[in-house]
């Protein structure tokens, strides 16, 4: 499946950083990691800091599915709202869930100053405004919930917001102190660069073509005809694992994005925020770690790589309408626009654990705009499951719920 198109801001930014070898002998190793994207190189730090033995491959190049996509935004708040999801899945679920989105994102930061990242992680504030009047009475009642739960999130009035952000045709919003934002391309390969030298092996253009199930040892068969031989497969293939699990468990979506030329004073005012909205679907701004400023949104369903590229002109338009809308000060002049792909979930949560149809497999499915954040959580989840200690949150985010 095509998971991005045209130029993705940060792929060509970044241009080619690392080239890995497809791998063409019989292997053996305690875990393989299946995907190379942000969530596959998270996994694989985890393995290799728990002391297995591990690989990671990736039918394309490192990186180059929707982690060359993805905007980064990086928030505690998920896309079902906290006094939604306590009514879908009850409170300590859903409290549980927040606070494990809240808590990866330092611990995100920690890793980037651990591998000594130049991927720009930065931590900001987020600001959730309401787009229309009538949502701001669910706004302030999603504030409520929050500030119950003990997050730390303050009311800001339509005039308290303009007279701070310059951000017109507000009608109040939610202000929290944790977010951050970062370039997943160039992580994901300073990850990965740092592991290799701990021992973990990669290959990219490897594809997965079969896996023989045993009791004790997994035997992966791939498109070269060498086997990987090893105890526990951890799947971290994002949106293609709709084509591998026979059941629905998440619509497929198309995303637009667009980044504006180098503009480091108008982007100033805005390095530490994200901003979205309660439109449906939503629209959210942030700036580039250069200078830019970006707006992504215009949502829609998925059908096919080749309808949803070629409404990228259609949708580059809406966006910037947009951004005149709320910033109508900041000349926008596009650079850059993009289509990517993401999956949505039920209730906002990701798939996260065991499938029936997989055995001494885990897949860690960080779906929705969380998927970096729920990624972190599931470094956690999967090292106790390899260590047979179990979590929190497995019921919650669990095939079947």
């Amino acid at each position: 499946m095509d998971l991005k198109s045209n130029e993705p801001f940060w792929l060509v930014k970044n241009g080619l950083l690392e080239s890995y070898p497809s791998l063409k002998k019989d292997a053996v190793c305690d875990v393989l990691v299946v995907g190379g994207g942000i969530t596959g190189s998270l996994i694989a730090h985890q393995c290799i800091r728990d002391g297995y033995k591990t690989i990671l491959i990736d039918k394309r190049e490192i990186a180059n599915g929707s982690s060359s996509a993805t905007t980064s935004m990086l928030q505690y708040e998920i896309d079902a709202p906290l006094c939604e999801l306590i009514e879908k899945i009850g409170e300590k679920g859903a409290i549980a869930s927040y606070e494990a989105c809240y808590k990866s994102i330092d611990q995100l930061g920690r890793l980037a100053r651990q591998i000594r990242s130049k991927a720009g992680f930065r931590k900001k504030n987020s600001l959730y405004f309401a787009a229309l009047k009538k949502d701001a009475k669910d706004l302030k009642r999603e504030f409520e919930a929050r500030k119950k739960a003990g997050f730390d999130v303050e009311w800001m009035e339509a005039d308290e917001i303009q007279k701070k952000y310059d951000l017109q045709k507000t009608y109040g919003g939610i202000i929290s102190t944790q977010g951050a934002s970062v370039d997943a391309y160039r992580l994901v390969h300073e990850i990965l660069a740092y592991n290799q030298r701990k021992g973990l092996r990669v290959y990219d253009k490897t594809r997965l073509v079969d896996v023989k199930y045993d009791s004790r040892v997994n035997k992966a068969v791939l498109d070269t005809g060498s086997i990987i031989r090893c105890r526990k497969i951890l799947y971290c293939v994002g949106y293609e694992s709709a084509s591998m699990i026979k059941e629905k468990f998440a619509d497929l979506i198309s995303t637009y994005a667009i980044v504006s030329e180098v503009d480091p004073v108008a982007s100033r005012k805005y390095k530490d925020v994200l901003i979205w909205n309660t439109a449906d679907p939503y629209i959210y701004m942030r700036t580039t770690d250069d200078g830019r400023m970006l707006i992504g949104g215009e949502d829609e369903e998925f059908r096919n790589p080749q309808r949803r590229d070629v409404l990228i002109g259609r949708k580059e338009k809406k966006l910037l309408a947009s951004f005149e809308k709320y910033l109508p000060h900041i000349p926008f002049q596009p650079d850059f626009a993009w289509a990517g792909t993401f999956g949505e979930t039920k209730d906002g949560l990701p798939y996260i654990g065991e499938h029936k149809n997989f055995k001494n497999s885990y897949f860690v499915l960080g779906f929705g705009g969380n998927g970096i954040t729920f990624s972190v959580t599931g470094m956690e989840m999967a090292s106790n499951w390899l260590k047979g200690k179990k979590h929190l949150l497995t019921p919650y985010f669990a095939f079947g719920r």
